[in-house]
């Protein structure tokens, strides 16, 4: 159980350095993190993948807070985490979703969903 409660918070630590801004505004970093088959289905409803949409200056900063934050171990490998984010910015709540899979120890997201919904 106790592993259980590390990975998630290990997961939980890497999808917060997704929201910093010091993650968000470099394209090296986010490339640290994300797989090299990484895509997107955004909350604007535009697929985005890793290769394609990643500018130099990043993918810009936003001000979110991140609640009801759970994993679901899909393997030994791979985790789906599913959260919840309120954009302090635009006042919208959007439910997330993650896969994350482990390469050679270290854990990169292969996918993320993120879809508006009303305040949950």
């Amino acid at each position: 159980m106790g592993s259980e409660i590390k990975l998630k918070e290990h997961i939980r630590q890497l999808e917060e350095n997704l929201l910093s801004p010091e993650i968000r505004t470099s394209r090296t970093e986010l490339k640290k993190i994300l797989a090299d088959n990484f895509f997107e289905f955004g909350s604007s409803g535009r697929v985005l993948f890793k290769e394609e949409e990643i500018p130099e200056d990043g993918i810009g900063i936003v001000k979110m807070k991140m609640s009801e934050f759970e994993i679901h171990r899909l393997s030994d490998e791979v985790v789906l985490a599913t959260y919840q984010i309120f954009n302090e910015i635009t006042n919208e709540y959007s439910l997330r979703s993650s896969i994350w899979k482990q390469f050679d120890g270290e854990w990169k997201m292969v996918f993320h969903q993120g879809t508006k919904t009303k305040n949950v």
